[in-house]
């Protein structure tokens, strides 16, 4: 920011993209993988946006966009601090962009589902029926395209996806119970016979 200031540049865009995750029972994790994701997923982004925005609510204009998950809509056994950040990006998604409603700022937060990128190796879900199961896998290309559109339009939240958005609904109306046993099944290595969970 320091260099932006000093160039005389202005940020007209924040696209705060960056997301760490992990796999496996929250007391076997490594502090030190879980503090990389609180400060990768949680302070980066929020300290990123924390820099920007004033400048562009002095503008009147400006888009941010947050990535979030589908996982921010739920619990997630197996992945217990991955879910907690990304419901922490929805969170604090909707709340700012309620505060900037009439500054000509937007605040966009993109909830993508299984999407083909280096995530999966890098958070070792390698084999798990999030990616090898029922649910459909959208390409990088898919999901940056349908986020861009929301952007640009200034939506406040966007998950693409026709069966992402049906899953993120489902979760209003079942119970946490059930949404657990799902989430631990889907973040595991076991894969679902005949294609059920």
């Amino acid at each position: 920011m320091e260099t932006v200031e000093q160039r005389g540049l202005a940020i007209d865009t924040l696209i705060n993209n960056a997301g760490l995750g992990d796999t496996g029972p929250f007391d076997k994790e490594a502090r030190e993988r879980i503090l990389s994701m609180l400060q990768v997923n949680v302070v980066a982004l929020t300290e990123l946006t924390r820099l920007v925005l004033p400048q562009m609510v002095a503008r009147k204009r400006g888009k941010v966009m947050l990535v979030a998950s589908l996982a921010a809509f739920q619990p997630g056994p197996g992945m217990a601090v991955y879910y907690a950040t990304k419901s922490y990006v929805l969170s604090f998604g909707r709340a700012i962009g309620h505060e900037l409603r009439r500054t000509g700022v937007t605040v966009t937060t993109l909830c993508p589902g299984p999407t083909t990128s280096e995530f999966a190796q890098v958070a070792n879900l390698q084999g798990a029926a999030l990616f090898e199961g029922p649910m459909p896998v959208m390409t990088a290309a898919e999901v940056a395209r349908q986020g861009y559109a929301a952007l640009k339009a200034g939506r406040p939240e966007i998950i693409p996806g026709l069966m992402n958005r049906i899953s993120a609904m489902s979760t209003r109306f079942t119970p946490t119970a059930i949404l657990l046993m799902i989430a631990g099944r889907l973040n595991s290595g076991e894969r679902a016979a005949g294609g059920n969970i």
